[in-house]
């Protein structure tokens, strides 16, 4: 259970993350991945990043189980505070960063390629937020940066997934390629934006993110305070109980988690 890093060609660095079975991350997992990617965009050799997955998806959110097995508030406070840093260092990363999407892309999935760059997946890829069904509220924000506004609530009130070809259709999937051509269209596309001077990609990732309509750490923990609510009240408790025992399990990896 790794969060990887790699330098494949110039200018460019790969962050990997791979917590089998479904990269449904615990707190630490979180925090590792925020870590790999402020380091790569601190790093003045590298000017693009590409964040990719290992396994049967992209990412299933928050580790359930972990949230499970505390009787108290101090899991879902950690994986608040640790969802909130790894969406955090990929919007605020230094350079651009380009989300490898395969598989499914939930929960806290939505968080991390809400705030890339660029989006390229492959053509099994779905996204969604289950948070309705895990007793959980958050990430909306970032569902809003891939979909129009009317889309983002029906699939959000619903639990529903959309493909990546719906998401290519919006304008947010820059492409849709074979999962076997996934890596490599991904890093082509990483070095196409490597070529150009470092320090200027720097200042266009700055501007741009000065530009963004709505500040996307600001506007998430917001949505997070809902779920604190939903966590004391003791409705989210009840919620996340109907989950079973089944998180973790490969046969059921679209429905592993969310984001806390």
């Amino acid at each position: 259970m790794t969060v990887s890093t790699a330098s494949p060609r110039k200018g460019v660095r790969r962050v990997t993350v791979d917590f089998p079975p479904v990269n449904a991350l615990p707190v630490r997992g979180w925090y590792a991945l925020a870590d790999a990617v402020r380091a790569a965009g601190r790093d003045p050799d590298v000017r693009c990043v590409v964040l990719a997955a290992e396994g049967r998806g992209f990412n299933a959110g928050v580790d359930i189980k972990e949230l499970q097995r505390d009787t108290g508030h101090r899991a879902l406070l950690d994986v608040n505070r640790g969802c909130a840093e790894a969406f955090a260092a990929v919007h605020e990363c230094e350079v651009p960063v380009v989300a490898a999407v395969h598989g499914f892309c939930l929960g806290g999935g939505i968080g991390l390629v809400g705030n890339a760059d660029v989006i390229i997946a492959s053509r099994d890829a779905v996204f969604g937020l289950p948070e309705l069904d895990r007793g959980a509220l958050g990430a909306a924000t970032h569902l809003a940066r891939l979909v129009p506004p009317h889309l983002m609530r029906a699939l959000y009130y619903t639990a529903r997934t959309a493909t990546a070809e719906d998401l290519h259709a919006h304008g947010s999937v820059w492409k849709v390629v074979p999962r076997a051509e996934l890596a490599r269209e991904a890093l082509e596309m990483a070095e196409e934006i490597a070529r150009k001077d470092g320090t200027l990609l720097r200042l266009a990732k700055a501007a741009i993110n000065g530009i963004d309509p709505v500040d996307v750490r600001r506007s998430y923990r917001f949505e997070q305070g809902f779920t604190y609510e939903a966590e004391l009240s003791g409705l989210a408790g009840r919620v996340r109980g109907t989950f079973g025992t089944t998180n973790g399990d490969a046969a059921h990896a679209p429905e592993a988690g969310g984001a806390a």
